[in-house]
């Protein structure tokens, strides 16, 4: 819309509105005698545009609180000992060799059903050397725990591990028996309990021990049996299947880096053959709980010995 200004000064409003006005004279050069167009208006930004950088801030916040929170929570940790642990105090238990499913199933008289068990047992044995052992760890004192406190705000770290010597495993140590007994039906069971940080298995100076025996297995609605007559005679390495007080406690993968877990050895003296024959060993101790019947692994393990001969 076009209209003659009377007063330049005072028509700017109306300028200001979008309005063409023509002003012939003013106080100044701007606005006299010339037509005066509205000023451009400024694009507008698109909703979409909005939205957008909403987002884009938002993602942005989020990002940095989640890396904030982080941050402060990494603060807390401490890079040798775990702030909190879970309340499992029953270490769970394993076997080797495992065998599939926990089953031990060979024929004596053909190499290529054992092989693989004996190499398995010579793989996990290996940092036990008596040489290793010698060179990384530590001569400790038997039947005490081996303490090893920090000094006030000095990290007493690495922290040193005990020697536990392959030789300790006598007949099932694979040194004199390189086939560990598979061959003449006499195989080795190694059993080990898994590394808890800080825990003192037993009390009052009585070691941890390993007791097998055999597992009851249901038959019926009400019936239990067991392979009791099928076992035979079992020998314990070290003697009396014990875990030494002078392993514990364990402080960690980082704080005791040459840490070697320490182990117990059955032999089976005598087991029947060409039978199936179900085995439970279970942790004897005076300061660790009967693990749960819910969890097959805790402070015990099951498997099953089948020894086939030709004779």
């Amino acid at each position: 819309m076009l209209r003659l200004a009377t007063n330049c000064t005072q028509d700017d409003a109306y300028y200001a509105q979008g309005n063409l006005i023509y002003c012939p004279w003013g106080p100044t050069a701007q606005s006299s005698g010339v037509l005066r167009a509205p000023p451009p208006q400024a694009n507008t930004p698109e909703p979409e545009s909005l939205i957008l950088l909403f987002y884009l801030a938002f993602y942005i916040f989020l990002a940095g609180l989640f890396t904030l929170t982080m941050y402060v929570m990494l603060l807390t940790l401490d890079d040798h000992r775990p702030t909190y642990q879970d309340r499992l105090s029953t270490p769970g238990m394993m076997i080797r060799p495992q065998g599939d499913q926990l089953e031990i199933a060979y024929t004596m008289e053909y190499t290529e059903t054992w092989e693989r068990y004996v190499q398995a047992l010579n793989n996990f044995l290996s940092p036990y050397n008596d040489s290793v052992q010698a060179q990384k760890n530590y001569p400790c004192t038997a039947d005490r725990y081996f303490i090893q406190e920090d000094s006030g705000g000095l990290k007493n770290f690495p922290k040193r591990s005990c020697q536990f010597m392959r030789s300790i495993l006598a007949n099932c140590s694979g040194i004199d028996d390189r086939y560990y007994g598979y061959d003449k039906g006499q195989p080795c069971i190694i059993l080990k309990f898994n590394r808890v940080i800080g825990l003192l298995p037993a009390k009052d100076g009585e070691a941890p021990s390993v007791m097998c025996g055999a597992k009851k297995y249901k038959v019926g609605k009400d019936e239990w049996a067991d392979d009791s007559d099928k076992l035979g005679e079992l020998e314990y390495y070290p003697p009396g299947g014990s875990f030494n007080l002078m392993y514990y406690p364990y402080y960690g993968k980082k704080a005791q880096v040459n840490y070697s877990q320490p182990l117990v050895a059955i032999k089976f003296l005598n087991i029947t053959v060409n039978e199936d024959v179900n085995v439970e060993c279970k942790i004897i101790s005076n300061n660790i709980p009967e693990g749960s019947e819910r969890d097959k692994f805790a402070g015990r393990v099951s498997f099953k010995l089948r020894i086939n001969s030709r004779d």
